[in-house]
């Protein structure tokens, strides 16, 4: 990929920056969807601790980042952010990627996701790479004001991970 572009584990002294990236990322969804986007609410002091976190370095620049979580017989894809002045460059897709490698290493089947039914883009994208709508619900967390803020569960079958053997 790009030169100067390097993926590496995130730890605890990367909250901050963490925290800062996903606020630029998610801003511009406030106005669509008229509450703090999920992501923006996590305190990530403590998630840092409790979920894996893989940081995209683009130079000196934090440009992307990917928060997983094992559970059960799926990799739960909890965020994907990517800063504004690195979107449209594929590093979602890259890190995207790198969740069903992590996924794959783990044994585990599938993987999941869940994302705001106004966010088409997003939505387009993750169709693109696999992923099916697995049910819509009503969301339930922290902010909601209107009755069609939808949250969409999408799912990824990983190829070859939990076939019988032959």
């Amino acid at each position: 990929m790009d030169e100067g572009v390097v993926v590496r584990r995130g730890g605890p002294a990367d909250a901050e920056a963490i925290r800062a990236l996903v606020e630029a990322a998610y801003t511009k969804w406030i106005p669509l969807i008229g509450r703090l986007p999920t992501p923006m609410q996590a305190d990530y002091a403590t998630s840092v601790g409790v979920h894996r976190f893989d940081l995209l370095r683009a130079g000196a620049d934090l440009a992307a980042l990917i928060e997983t979580q094992a559970e059960g017989d799926h990799l739960l894809i909890v965020n994907v952010a990517v800063h504004p002045a690195f979107q449209g460059r594929g590093l979602g897709t890259r890190l995207l990627g790198l969740a069903e490698d992590i996924a794959a290493e783990a044994g585990l089947a599938r993987l999941r996701l869940y994302t705001n039914k106004k966010y088409v883009a997003n939505l387009r994208l993750y169709a693109s790479l696999g992923y099916r709508v697995e049910r819509e619900a009503l969301y339930d967390g922290p902010g909601r004001t209107r009755d069609d803020d939808i949250t969409v569960h999408m799912v990824k079958e990983i190829p070859g991970i939990g076939l019988p053997a032959a």
